[in-house]
């Protein structure tokens, strides 16, 4: 029985969608248009964020020992560093790997031949990687108490403009989402409300004849479901095309500006926008219908 009460409303929100085709026609467009800005505007903010993250990434904090530390203790103190929660990565750069990268660079190949020994000793350092720039004076901080160090170079400017845009965006592209959001809602809710109040009477009719609110609301719901989910699939659809046309253009025309810049795969933009998309469709077709029809089953 209640299989057959199931198919019965999911025909009827069928049959009710293509009744009414210009109602659903019109809340399909308004959802795909309200989708399509929110996903490209999410395709926009997320990359930005993971070029961020990778100039973020770049972002060292380089520390120099005094002449009296032995290696067991510089070892000891990477291990240390390792376990700060500010600190992503650490390199260790011995006195004869600086040597062997900067002297060919400012006295030839023969650099070796005009110092009797390593110019360089006692410059060994750690090049620390940071899990967030705003970290970055917590750990320097940190450094400076240390005996052991003696110098700590960084890069106060780098690291304030980064952490300062960064959180800009997130205020920014926050505020913006909750903008179109609201719209959208507000654009559905009256969508939704015209095309119900067109059947008041026919809601009214099935009241009068003993229908319950479930099985009068049931078909609305139903329907706005299924004009949330296709008015979400249409701009994940065109979305798609664009993104993976526009990568293509970026990674063939401006070969440049694609190795210098990081982008994010269609791959990792649509692992978010596909669920986010079909579940804001689905649940403003959901609430929109449920909400709106509950003012027509007061007879």
């Amino acid at each position: 029985m209640k299989i057959r009460t199931f198919l019965y409303t999911l025909w009827q929100g069928i049959r009710n969608m293509f009744k009414n085709g210009w109602y659903s026609l019109a809340s399909v467009a308004t959802i795909s248009a309200c989708l399509f800005l929110l996903s490209m505007f999410y395709s926009i903010v997320a990359n930005m964020q993971h070029i961020l993250y990778t100039v973020e990434e770049g972002v060292s904090v380089t520390v120099f020992f005094n002449e009296d530390v032995t290696d067991a203790q510089v070892d000891a103190f990477g291990q240390e560093l390792l376990r700060r929660p500010e600190v992503r990565d650490v390199d260790y750069n011995s006195d004869d790997e600086i040597w062997a990268s900067f002297g060919p660079t400012y006295f030839g190949e023969d650099y070796q031949q005009g110092f009797p020994e390593n110019p360089l000793k006692g410059e060994h350092n750690y090049e620390v990687f940071l899990t967030s720039v705003s970290l970055q004076d917590q750990l320097v901080s940190w450094l400076e108490t240390r005996p052991e160090v003696r110098l700590v170079r960084y890069s106060e400017f780098t690291a304030s403009t980064l952490s300062g845009f960064n959180l800009m965006l997130v205020y920014v592209s926050g505020a913006i989402i909750l903008i179109l959001l609201a719209v959208s809602i507000f654009l559905i809710s009256n969508t939704v409300r015209v095309g119900i109040s067109v059947r008041s009477e026919e809601i009214s009719i099935m009241k009068y004849i003993g229908a319950t609110d479930f099985f009068v609301r049931a078909p609305f719901v139903l329907e706005g479901i299924i004009i949330g989910l296709i008015g979400a699939l249409i701009p994940l659809y065109l979305i798609h095309y664009l993104y993976d046309y526009v990568l293509t253009l970026i990674t063939t025309r401006f070969q440049m500006l694609s190795t210098m810049l990081s982008f994010l795969t269609l791959q990792e933009v649509f692992n978010v926008l596909i669920p986010v998309s079909i579940g804001i469709g689905v649940g403003m077709g959901l609430l929109g219908s449920y909400i709106t029809v509950r003012k027509y089953l007061k007879v």
